[in-house]
């Protein structure tokens, strides 16, 4: 495998098949976004989300549910993550995305999960990725981490004695 293909390769971590994608309002005060006061009739899309590692770089796309088109893609760097998602103070299941067009231009969207354990697993992978990212570069540097050390103790034998 080339430096290049090695690049290229990609890893999903989640695919949720149902979100829904909101035009938010500006932020109202400096403490975050509500949910609750976006409206159904600000609902812009409903489609397919993949969160998707491309080496340290995680990408959330925004993917039509039949032919695959992308929408829109959120971008989340190694340790900015609130930069890219943010969690609505009024409730599990809502977010903000900041989505980019390649260009330096870009706005912030609603997205919602149907599911409260759909947007737990949108966490998890975030959060996976992280660590992922983590390691990697703590195994680049010659850091050991203390969970990834290896107990070399002998096994005990728990057999019963017959």
């Amino acid at each position: 495998m080339s430096f290049e293909e090695e690049e290229s390769f990609e890893h999903t971590l989640l695919v949720v098949r149902e979100v829904s994608v909101y035009k938010i309002p500006p932020r109202s005060t400096s403490g975050g976004y509500k949910c609750g006061e976006w409206l159904q009739s600000d609902k812009i899309w409903s489609g397919r989300l993949r969160v998707v590692s491309c080496k340290e770089r995680c990408e959330i796309r925004l993917e039509d549910s039949n032919s695959g088109e992308l929408f829109a893609a959120c971008f989340v760097l190694p340790g900015q993550r609130e930069n890219s998602v943010e969690t609505v103070l009024d409730s599990s299941r809502y977010f903000v995305l900041k989505i980019e067009d390649g260009r330096g231009k870009h706005a912030f969207i609603g997205l919602g999960f149907a599911e409260r354990n759909e947007a737990f697993d949108f966490n998890v992978a975030l959060s996976d990725h992280e660590k992922y990212v983590k390691r990697e570069n703590e195994k680049e540097s010659g850091e050991a981490s203390e969970d990834c050390q290896i107990d070399i103790h002998p096994a005990v034998n728990h057999r019963l004695k017959v």
